[in-house]
């Protein structure tokens, strides 16, 4: 029992390997590090070469679970392996489907229309729950990339490539923090489509709820506690 139950706690964060192991690459503390990367691989500029600080490490683990679209793997995925690198929304293929969330939630089975409503809603509120811890380790990023950027005109010897690889990291980092800004608008959307067709299905008194919550985690991304420099200018084409 103890260890299924380690087995379901890792979740949406394990990738199988032969004979069902866990592969090495996953199990390490870098294992998100492959989300800045991509960020800037998308907008077509190299990635830095530096190793992670604890905080920068800390921001890709937070932002993995709002870049992941919600309910996008069956729950035997999530327990069992299937976790695979996302693409970044600046990359031209990328189409973002509000009705993903929405069709999966109803189609999905339950055993009544009230138990996707208490889906709908603990979705919308683990993202209220992830957005200060988030907003404050990008916070204490920004600050420090702030002080890395003020110390490059006084640092001697500064070699052409450790210059190159401090200001690829400080873009890396904004580029994040705007990735999740836009996923997290991409929730709401989804969200609201949901509760929509929830609410033309089958009327329950828990729609308010989801309502409220909702408009709460719309409120909180319309005013981050900080904004990263814009990077990224591509617009994400949105479907549905």
């Amino acid at each position: 029992m103890f260890l299924i139950g380690s087995t379901i706690a890792l979740g949406g964060c394990v990738a199988t390997g032969d004979f069902g192991r866990t592969r090495a690459e996953y199990q390490s503390d870098d294992m998100h590090r492959w989300v800045g990367v991509e960020a800037t691989a998308s907008v077509g500029v190299k990635a830095s070469d530096f190793q992670l600080t604890d905080s920068e490490r800390l921001l890709r683990d937070l932002a993995y679970p709002y870049i992941e679209p919600p309910r996008s793997r069956p729950y035997w995925k999530g327990v069992f392996g299937d976790y695979e690198p996302i693409p970044a929304p600046w990359r031209r293929k990328v189409v973002f489907d509000r009705t993903a969330y929405g069709r999966l939630l109803i189609d999905e089975p339950h055993r009544s229309h009230a138990s996707r409503y208490a889906q709908l809603i603990e979705d919308v509120r683990n993202d209220i729950t992830r957005f200060q811890p988030f907003y404050t380790t990008a916070t204490q990023v920004f600050d420090f990339d702030a002080k890395r950027n003020a110390s490059l005109r006084y640092i001697s010897d500064l070699s052409p490539r450790e210059r190159a690889d401090a200001v690829a990291r400080m873009r890396e980092n904004s580029l994040i923090v705007e990735w999740v800004q836009q996923c997290t608008e991409q929730r709401i959307s989804s969200y609201r489509w949901a509760l929509e067709r929830l609410v033309v299905h089958a009327p329950d008194g828990l729609a308010a709820e989801a309502d409220r919550l909702i408009g709460q985690l719309a409120v909180l991304n319309a005013n981050p506690p900080v904004v990263g420099p814009p990077v990224a200018g591509v617009t994400i084409q949105s479907k549905g």
